[in-house]
């Protein structure tokens, strides 16, 4: 089996979304991912990945790792990082479908056979166009449908953890703190904006108690002495964890405040490479590693990262609030890993855009994610795909090198 070209789509309605597509001279065809800077990866993908990996075996996957990066942006959440996991996930997805197997088959098999999830409380039109992180890609929008979990969370969060409890799911994350951060440049939190922003955790906590387990995200947009005032003021909720309470450029900070709190501080899902999560890892401080498949290396890196986690007996989880390839990758991943015990998922993204543009993604019941039993990671981009308009392919086939 060779390698014959490698495709990349972008939507214009979801334009920080890039599918990769590894195509074979057997038919066969590899459906990958990555989120956010989707033209600079696109770039990557066919100036680097494309000229080494057409005529190639795409099934010696550890053999093309070095060679999917290239010279350059080899850690952290690159360009070349995110063209990278596209194409891993692709190649991963070629070899399980080659096989007739699983990708949770691939990796050596299932630990369990379902895993609960928690709802990110994004709304159907988060970070949608927008390609930074703020308070202006909310996309707030409570007529697109009844899962606008972000206006939901701001206003009324007691009524979404209800909802949520209905569902079976009984896990949320909200980030209430992000006008705060914005307002001062994350620099200075006033008392009356901490209160305000307890507020939806006070509402939660009174009205379901400690039936729903309750995550903060801060997004990296704090100093370490108003990250630690946040963490410290979030205990006597008992937070599931804080996630990502300072800029994630400097690893020392992050220690120091998780050992600053009582409140579990997990982080990771804008690093990329396992060496990369090694750092975090020795501050022995972390309660929880969070890593997306379709930024840190794709499925290749995910499981060394989550392997060399298990030796310092620390959870890990993965990240999805971004495309449906990832979320299907993830579930086959958190399967498998061991010391994984629960996925994260947007439930206004899966009943809602997840299924406009593939085909096939893990079924969800009762707060448990599962996957289905098609070969590679089971998702398909939809066949009606290029008839929604704004759909642009791009190919590169071995006489364009």
């Amino acid at each position: 089996m060779k390698v014959t070209a490698i495709e990349t789509v972008r939507l214009d309605a979801f334009p920080n979304i890039l599918w990769t597509q590894v195509h074979t001279d057997a038919g066969v065809t590899g459906l990958g991912e990555t989120f956010y800077g989707s033209h600079s990866a696109e770039a990557h993908v066919h100036q680097t990945v494309a000229p080494y990996l057409i005529d190639k075996d795409p099934r010696n996957i550890e053999r093309h790792q070095l060679h999917l990066t290239g010279y350059v942006g080899f850690t952290g959440a690159s360009a070349e990082s995110r063209g990278r996991s596209a194409i891993d996930i692709a190649l991963w997805d070629l070899f399980g479908k080659s096989l007739g197997l699983p990708l949770v088959d691939l990796l050596g098999g299932r630990v369990r056979d379902s895993i609960r999830v928690y709802n990110t409380c994004a709304g159907y039109s988060y970070v949608q166009t927008r390609p930074t992180q703020g308070t202006d890609n909310f996309g707030l929008d409570a007529k697109k449908g009844k899962y606008e979990d972000l206006q939901g969370f701001l206003e009324r969060a007691d009524e979404v953890a209800l909802s949520l409890l209905d569902m079976g799911i009984d896990a949320m994350k909200i980030w209430p703190f992000d006008y705060a951060a914005e307002a001062s440049q994350g620099q200075w939190l006033s008392t009356a904006d901490l209160k305000r922003a307890l507020e939806p955790f006070e509402k939660i906590r009174k009205a379901v108690g400690d039936r729903i387990d309750v995550m903060c995200e801060l997004h990296g947009m704090w100093n370490r002495p108003q990250a630690v005032k946040i963490a410290r003021a979030l205990e006597p909720f008992d937070p599931m964890w804080v996630e990502d309470p300072v800029m994630m450029d400097h690893m020392d900070a992050i220690g120091e405040v998780a050992r600053s709190t009582r409140a579990p501080i997990a982080v990771g899902e804008t690093r990329g490479m396992a060496a990369d999560f090694k750092y975090l890892l020795d501050l022995n401080a972390l309660s929880l590693l969070i890593m997306d498949v379709a930024w840190c290396g794709g499925v290749s890196e995910a499981r060394k990262i989550a392997t060399t986690a298990q030796t310092y007996k620390v959870p890990v989880a993965f990240h999805d609030c971004t495309g449906p390839v990832a979320l299907a990758t993830s579930t086959h991943l958190a399967l498998h890993v061991p010391n994984c015990s629960i996925q994260e998922m947007v439930r206004a993204f899966y009943y809602g855009w997840y299924g406009d543009v593939t085909t096939g993604l893990p079924p969800v019941a009762n707060g448990r994610i599962t996957v289905n039993e098609a070969p590679g990671h089971g998702v398909s981009l939809h066949p009606d795909l290029d008839a929604r308009g704004g759909v642009h392919r791009r190919t590169t086939t071995a006489k364009d090198l």
